[in-house]
């Protein structure tokens, strides 16, 4: 995804987060950041095979914290 796709999907992060947390995945291993040489620039960041075993564990948490009960 591009940057701007990423910040229009979280409406709720700021600029400066987005970039912090992208960079911090990159150096865990969990994306990988596709620069490509043209005007204007174009980024774009996709998850690393590591990054995509991440997913079924996620899902299971989300799912959890969906069935969280009412208070």
């Amino acid at each position: 995804m591009r940057f701007s796709d990423l910040e229009r999907a979280i409406p709720s992060i700021s600029q400066k987060m987005l970039i912090q947390q992208l960079r911090q995945m990159e150096a865990d291993g969990i994306v990988t950041r596709f620069v490509h040489h043209q005007v204007p620039p174009k980024v774009e960041y996709g998850l690393t095979e590591w990054g995509q075993s991440l997913c079924p564990a996620l899902d299971t948490l989300l799912t959890w914290a969906e069935a969280k009960p009412e208070a």
